[in-house]
């Protein structure tokens, strides 16, 4: 007897061109994968994720894509079905998606992105679409720099952000002023964040994501509101992140919000 698979058809995919951001004074595309469900009539979850272009297609990935389409179907399965709201990134990417500014690189125009997020974008997408707009109910990820300014967005704005998913986060921009923003923050109840790193993604980096590992769980963080992985040979790679990220979302959305 053959056994036989459900095929879960992939998420359609619309995009808004050349979206203004008054704050930043610039202009990116935004691309939302709604779920095969979404004829329903029912209201979804939402993911924020930068680096829009690496998420799904090869002609405009710039190292490589997410395989997100897959992911997506995938996790339908098991019925967690978000809509994903893919947001391209600039020229400007590294000053956009860090906090605070770099004695080294400069910088420092994180709050100026996350305003265009919180303020121009998601009232976009709430309006358009059949969101579910709490924050339990929001979530925000990325890789790298989008993974820096993920952990500080679901820091700064727990208003709008109750789920995070840092993956492989470039703690070492402005570590400094970061490391103590993280130290004095509010950690309340009800959120969850997932966090990973690759051990092969160099001493530094996997140091420093232990670190904030530690300043989080000292902070009264369970192993039910942070989830943590150490993906053992994973390198700094699209392809690293795009194996993890049906981990991460399930993680973030698979057993309720925590309360």
């Amino acid at each position: 007897m053959t056994r036989q698979t459900c095929i879960v058809p992939a998420p359609s995919k619309e995009t808004e061109p050349g979206v203004w951001s008054p704050q930043l004074r610039n202009r990116r595309d935004v691309d939302i994968y709604l779920p095969d469900s979404y004829i329903d009539g029912r209201r979804y979850p939402v993911i924020y994720m930068h680096d829009g272009q690496n998420l799904s297609d090869p002609s405009t990935a710039f190292a490589g894509t997410w395989g997100l389409d897959a992911v997506l179907g995938r996790l339908a399965e098991r019925r967690i079905q978000p809509i994903v709201v893919g947001i391209q990134n600039t020229k400007d990417r590294l000053a956009e998606y860090s906090p605070f500014p770099d004695p080294r690189h400069g910088g420092g125009d994180g709050d100026a992105y996350l305003s265009f997020l919180v303020d121009t974008v998601r009232p976009r997408i709430d309006k358009r679409y059949r969101t579910r707009t709490g924050p339990a109910h929001t979530a925000i990820l990325g890789s790298s720099m989008g993974g820096l300014i993920s952990l500080y967005a679901w820091i700064r704005r727990p208003d709008i952000f109750g789920l995070a998913g840092v993956m492989s986060p470039s703690l070492w921009f402005a570590r400094d002023r970061l490391f103590d923003y993280i130290g004095s923050a509010d950690l309340s109840r009800g959120r969850r964040l997932y966090l990973d790193v690759g051990t092969a993604e160099g001493a530094g980096t996997l140091r420093d994501v232990r670190a904030l590992r530690a300043i989080l769980r000292a902070r009264g963080m369970d192993r039910r509101t942070l989830i943590y992985l150490e993906d053992r040979g994973g390198r700094h790679s699209e392809d690293a992140w795009g194996r993890r990220l049906e981990r991460a979302i399930e993680a973030l959305f698979r057993r309720g919000t925590p309360r």
